[in-house]
């Protein structure tokens, strides 16, 4: 995927002190990106709303957005315990008191979620792919809601769900989002579910499946990190592991979101919805900083969860059906030896020829309609 037209983004303002938090009458931020584009595009912002660390954050737009529109459709859902009591969160560079939007919940953290279809039907949760968010899900959701009852979320530190500071409630490990996932598990679906996930997130996901295999119907994996050549990052993810470097890029919103998403793929995505994904880089630094710290998580931990997925999808005790579906023209994962690898572990393969990594986002529709097959289907 290419955002089509390409605007620039991180703020002129100087880097060596923190952007304070303002409200005025109309202020313009003139932007522009630390990759060198050369157009410029304004922040106008009646009222700020960031959290004072990059951007002043705020409005970027007078009118209702797709992120308004997004966000009115779900609701926030209380799950996994905060520890901690570290008091309030700082940022690691300048040592100062974050806004809201870094600190973590008192109690338990909030994540976003997004329902469609009846809660009679059967429930099928979809888990966006790291770097996303569960508005990737947005063209799959009304597909499945005929006959299912769908349900995506934001990951803590993605979207609108909560985006602690790092060390302070949430330290970003895999081993935190396995068992983060089965406290939201427990709040949303008391029944037997199918569980979707795709990309970098999907070994989080299958290690907390092989521990709750009587709660599932169907498992469909979309491109998965799955071979020996998949452990490590793409550079364009593996880039925001970097301390000082990281820190900076995963703070501008073209670097965070646009170039992330799309260098996986070859497909243009339209800018109301790049600004969707842009939006929580623009009016807080706290994602920019979950990026930052999951991304080196990911670095030193992908190795062996991808090795502890195949080794539970290869094994006899591994009973969940399971389905893995392929887009063809991902940038980021190699093709090769998938197909052989499910034919030895005797799961269904299901190509998708014309969709790169973020497979939902590229052919959301034929996806929704793959996955409501598959999971209609009775053993």
């Amino acid at each position: 995927m290419a955002v089509l037209p390409t605007f620039s983004s991180a703020c002129s303002l100087p880097r060596s002190l923190p952007v304070p938090s303002v409200r005025s009458r109309r202020s313009g931020f003139r932007c522009g990106s630390i990759f060198g584009d050369n157009e410029d595009y304004f922040l106008d912002e009646p009222d700020s709303a960031g959290d004072g660390f990059f951007f002043s954050g705020g409005k970027y737009s007078d009118g209702p957005t797709r992120s308004d529109e997004w966000f009115a459709q779900g609701r926030m859902v209380k799950a996994y315990p905060v520890y901690g009591g570290k008091g309030k969160a700082k940022d690691p560079v300048f040592g100062l008191t974050l806004g809201a939007g870094s600190q973590s919940a008192a109690d338990l953290f909030r994540w976003f979620c997004v329902e469609a279809g009846s809660s009679l039907n059967p429930k099928v949760i979809l888990v966006h792919g790291f770097p996303s968010q569960a508005y990737s899900y947005r063209k799959v959701l009304p597909v499945l809601s005929e006959d299912h009852h769908a349900i995506a979320f934001d990951w803590l530190g993605f979207g609108f769900s909560d985006k602690p500071q790092p060390r302070y409630g949430f330290n970003y490990t895999l081993d935190e989002y396995v068992s983060a996932l089965g406290s939201l598990v427990d709040v949303l679906v008391p029944d037997k579910f199918s569980l979707v996930v795709q990309g970098y997130f999907s070994p989080v996901v299958l290690k907390y499946a092989s521990c709750h295999q009587e709660k599932l119907t169907d498992l469909v994996l979309i491109n998965p990190p799955l071979m020996e050549n998949h452990v490590k990052l793409p550079s364009s993810l593996a880039l925001f592991s970097n301390f000082l470097l990281g820190l900076i890029i995963s703070q501008d919103p073209l670097g965070a979101s646009d170039r992330a998403l799309t260098s996986c793929g070859p497909y243009m995505m339209r800018e109301e919805d790049a600004m969707v994904y842009r939006r929580p880089y623009l009016t807080s630094g706290s994602s920019g900083f979950a990026l930052n710290a999951l991304s080196g998580a990911m670095k030193k931990e992908l190795k062996a969860y991808v090795e502890d997925m195949r080794t539970t999808l290869a094994s006899e005790t591994w009973k969940t059906r399971t389905t893995i579906c392929w887009g063809m023209r991902d940038r980021w994962l190699s093709y090769d030896g998938v197909e052989e690898f499910c034919k030895a572990s005797n799961h269904k393969l299901v190509e998708l020829a014309m969709a790169g990594h973020h497979v939902q986002e590229d052919s959301g529709e034929e996806l929704g309609r793959i996955i409501s097959q598959i999971i209609s289907k009775r053993k």
